[in-house]
């Protein structure tokens, strides 16, 4: 089945521009212009590797959609396209899972945040999205990459994937493996928390960083990407935020030294907790500054897992790609650590 084939049974012709978007780390984007109205959408394949379950993201994200209808939410939202039989996926011959949404015009996105004025701006559209999307009673989301922020089997991931990996993987990244095993015990205390239940089950984002923002010049306009929205804590989403927003290279980076904005990590937290900080309890409030620098740190154990598993998950251009997202990740948390005196 070629890609007409499927997005006449979404639109209803095949008189379109089909246009690759290679900007994405898990699914296969196209951009579609309906050459017969101009309309513009969003088609992707989405990754079975990584959603075994295709449906849950669809259905997230439409109950994602009538909590922000059902508020005073101020932004826009991607809305999912339904097929000419009413499913929101369609099948090809290799029964891949494809899905289609619309296209906000005249947008445009940051792969690093410019100044610390967007950086407020931005992580305020966060906080405004998620009080959206989490009243009092949560609807019914489930998770999409069972264990996605489950930080213990991370680490035990990443622990498998040292006794596993081909030699030359482990001699190449020997001195970030080093740096990881150091840190080992930093993720603790977030367990430790979870497993007590102190942090509130919320519903979250899972990837709020700054690409999935579209700006209407310097202005957020809409939160996109809801393939990872799920049930956690808010913890997750801020320590995403301050971990994509304060890198002040890109995350491809290996040689980037002092990468850490502090100017900008002031700003991250004050426009998250601008509509938050009343919904928040203490715990949460308290762990902001601990939040950043784990999930910072998971984020390099990731890395530094699929690295050693041979790079399975991420999408690489070359061999040593998640090695060096692993070393940019490792600068960055060492200059969050700096910059709140910790050791």
């Amino acid at each position: 089945m070629e890609l007409k084939d499927i997005i006449i049974q979404f639109i209803g012709t095949e008189n379109c521009i089909i246009s690759p978007i290679n900007n994405g780390l898990i699914n296969t984007t196209y951009l579609v212009e309906n050459k017969e109205n101009e309309e513009k959408f969003i088609l992707q394949k989405i990754n079975h590797h990584v959603f075994k379950q295709p449906e849950i993201i669809i259905n997230n994200h439409l109950a994602v959609n009538q909590l922000l209808q059902n508020s005073n939410y101020p932004l826009l939202f991607i809305k999912p396209i339904s097929s000419s039989i009413g499913n929101f996926i369609v099948k090809d011959e290799n029964m891949e899972s494809w899905r289609m949404t619309g296209f906000i015009e005249d947008t445009k996105t940051f792969f690093k945040i410019p100044d610390s004025a967007t950086a407020y701006a931005s992580a305020k559209a966060i906080g405004r999205f998620l009080n959206a999307i989490n009243p009092n009673t949560l609807p019914d989301i489930q998770t999409p990459i069972p264990d996605f922020i489950n930080f213990e089997k991370r680490i035990l991931d990443y622990k498998d994937s040292l006794h596993g990996a081909d030699r030359t993987l482990l001699n190449n990244a020997s001195a970030e493996i080093e740096a990881t095993n150091q840190l080992l015990s930093l993720p603790q205390r977030w367990i430790d928390m979870e497993k007590s239940h102190l942090l509130p089950k919320r519903i979250i984002h899972g990837d709020p960083n700054i690409r999935n923002i579209l700006f209407k010049e310097s202005r957020p306009l809409a939160i996109i990407d809801l393939d990872t929205v799920m049930i956690s804590t808010l913890l997750y989403d801020f320590g995403d935020i301050a971990r994509s927003y304060t890198n002040t290279t890109n995350e491809d980076d290996g040689t980037a030294k002092e990468n850490f904005n502090a100017e900008i990590y002031q700003a991250v937290k004050e426009g998250f907790l601008f509509d938050l900080k009343e919904k928040l309890v203490s715990e949460e409030i308290e762990n902001l500054d601990y939040a950043a620098q784990v999930v910072i740190y998971i984020q390099a154990v990731r890395f530094l897992t699929d690295y050693l598993n041979g790079s399975t998950y991420y999408s690489t251009t070359y061999a040593e790609h998640n090695l060096d997202r692993t070393r940019n990740q490792l600068e960055l948390l060492k200059g969050l650590k700096k910059y709140l005196e910790i050791d």
